[in-house]
């Protein structure tokens, strides 16, 4: 799964969670039965588990382009650089 179906993964399943959170209170307080909020809210959860958890194929449409071996080479990683004058001093009191 690449960094933007990531994304979406995450908002879809916030989105499926509080809807079926809003419609299993709702249902709930009609019928007035915690056991009818319940079961809405976990078939909520396992809808939500069903379509956000494979890894489906559009959730793949913007793959990383990842460099040859022979490529990485030509390109040396950048060093860290250390901040200069950021020494503290401390006293002994």
């Amino acid at each position: 799964m690449d960094w933007q179906g990531q994304k979406v993964v995450e908002q879809l399943m916030q989105i499926l969670l509080v809807i079926s959170g809003v419609v299993a209170v709702v249902a709930g307080y009609a019928t007035e039965s915690f056991r009818t909020t319940m079961l809405i809210y976990a078939g909520g959860v396992v809808l939500a588990t069903m379509i956000t958890v494979p890894n489906w194929p559009f959730y793949n449409r913007h793959p990383l382009k990842w460099l040859d071996p022979s490529e990485v080479e030509k390109h040396p990683k950048p060093q860290a650089v250390l901040a200069v004058g950021s020494k503290k001093k401390f006293s002994k009191k």
